[in-house]
């Protein structure tokens, strides 16, 4: 008798072990209540918070349409999307519904397509339950068992085809305590496409499987198309205000590099995970066929890139976009520039030391001033203003042919002497920067500005020693 209890405690023992090493499963009930037509948005819109405390039936009415549309400027391409753009339309729902899921195949296709839903518990993601012919729709149903952000795609074959032309998007299965509310939700997705002709190349573009397979690019966009958020089409927000970006890359091979210049992210939820969100994060990876969200504040106007860090993709293929941000300035956070100054470090001929009158040779002549002034600017005065007189746009100005040296020469010799900061017109151009004062002798000033007076077409005049030493100034702001 003692064996047998003896027994049946150890296997009493043997099963609470069991049960406390068995995960929990998935909740796969959960009371349905009542039925709503899911709200569908084009990038980069996002549908709105789901505010309901209760699972429902949620149906979503999805068609795929094959399109021509803009890659680039001036380069077209037969995208196939999941409801007339790439990416595909953005879906939420909540945690516990139930979906029932409508895909339609446009009747103009002349492909059959499916859709491969992450969020989707069972075989394919629904891709067998869903393969849809041109003029026909696809019915079937799944439980919203895991929140978070996931990626949906076509998965019929050939699957890196049906991809590389467009077919993803983005489904947000928010948990049942909900969201946060954030002043901003943007949707942004990226993806690679393979064109047969090079880039930047016009017309339109047909499909390269063979760059496909060897994963060589010549567009990496956000949208759908190189631009899709720039200019009027930036995103916008005010300083202040809280953003939540989705960020999904469709693929079909690249991984992201998701990073915004000049922003910290507050939050990131990796891998489109709902678990504690990563804080103060600079730059973050994003698998293709993945997704993540982040949250910030903005705090400062301005405009803000978007960028797969990868940064020939960004600069040189398309995966670029913008965050502008309206409000006043706030300097204890950034300044912006304060100044800008020629830099000189130590053994530099860039500027000369102060020089003596004994030491400068004394010209004899008009075209001997002009002579020891060309040395003086090539060592002094070239690396700004070129050696031909030009300058440089919107830096430096010219003074060759410049209406600055017209009329008296106090000014220039005022300007040398002196140096130069805040706005200043020159033929017609606005520049804002700094020209330092020059530690020059009177005689080498007069020897230089002479050479500036007699060179590109000037006026001819001839600066003396006494010229300058009547106006010889110290450091002052140019008035505006």
């Amino acid at each position: 008798m003692k064996k047998i209890k003896l027994l049946a405690l150890g296997a009493a023992l043997c099963m609470a072990g069991l049960s406390q090493a068995a995960p929990a499963p998935k909740a796969s009930s959960s009371k349905i209540s009542g039925q709503e037509i899911a709200i569908l948005t084009d990038a980069p819109a996002v549908p709105p918070r789901i505010t309901r405390k209760h699972a429902a039936k949620v149906i979503v009415n999805l068609e795929v349409k094959e399109i021509e549309g803009r890659l680039a400027d001036g380069v077209s391409y037969t995208f196939w999307t999941f409801g007339g753009k790439v990416p595909g339309k953005f879906i939420r729902i909540r945690e516990g519904d139930e979906v029932e899921f409508h895909l339609n195949n446009h009747p103009d296709n002349k492909m059959p397509h499916n859709i491969d839903l992450h969020a989707v518990t069972g075989p394919g993601g629904g891709a067998a339950a869903s393969l849809t012919a041109p003029g026909h729709s696809s019915v079937f149903s799944f439980k919203a068992l895991n929140p978070g952000l996931y990626v949906y795609h076509c998965a019929t074959a050939p699957v890196a085809m049906h991809v590389a032309n467009g077919m993803y998007g983005l489904i947000l299965v928010e948990p049942k305590e909900g969201m946060s509310k954030v002043d901003h939700e943007f949707y942004v997705m990226q993806g690679d496409f393979y064109t047969q002709g090079k880039n930047g190349e016009q017309g339109l573009q047909a499909f390269s499987m063979v760059k496909a397979i060897d994963e060589k690019p010549e567009y990496v966009v956000f949208n759908g198309s190189a631009g899709a958020l720039t200019g009027d089409n930036a995103l916008k927000a005010k300083k202040g205000e809280t953003v939540r970006l989705f960020v999904g890359v469709g693929g079909p091979n690249l991984t992201s590099s998701f990073h915004v210049i000049g922003e910290i992210f507050d939050k990131v939820n990796h891998e489109g995970s709902t678990a504690s969100p990563a804080k103060n994060v600079q730059t973050t990876m994003i698998p293709a066929g993945g997704a993540a969200y982040m949250e910030f504040k903005v705090n400062v106007p301005g405009t803000y890139i978007m960028v797969d860090h990868s940064l020939t993709r960004a600069f040189n293929k398309g995966a670029l976009g913008m965050l502008k941000v309206s409000g006043d300035e706030d300097k204890t956070i950034y300044s912006g520039k304060v100044t800008d100054e020629v830099y000189l470090p130590e053994g530099t001929s860039m500027r000369n030391t102060v020089t003596s009158q004994a030491q400068a040779p004394t010209a004899k002549s008009k075209a001997e001033r002009v002579k020891l002034g060309e040395g003086i600017y090539n060592t002094n005065c070239a690396a700004c203003h070129q050696t031909t007189g030009v300058g440089v746009p919107q830096a430096f100005p010219p003074l060759a042919k410049s209406d600055y040296l017209s009329g008296s020469k106090a000014p220039a010799i005022k300007a040398v002497t002196g140096g130069l900061q805040g706005k200043l017109v020159v033929n017609g151009n606005e520049y804002n920067g700094v020209m330092p004062s020059w530690s020059l002798s009177d005689e080498e000033v007069a020897n230089v500005l002479t050479y500036i007076y007699n060179s590109w077409d000037n006026g001819g005049d001839e600066v003396t020693p006494e010229d300058v030493k009547k106006h010889r100034i110290n450091p002052v702001k140019h008035e505006e």
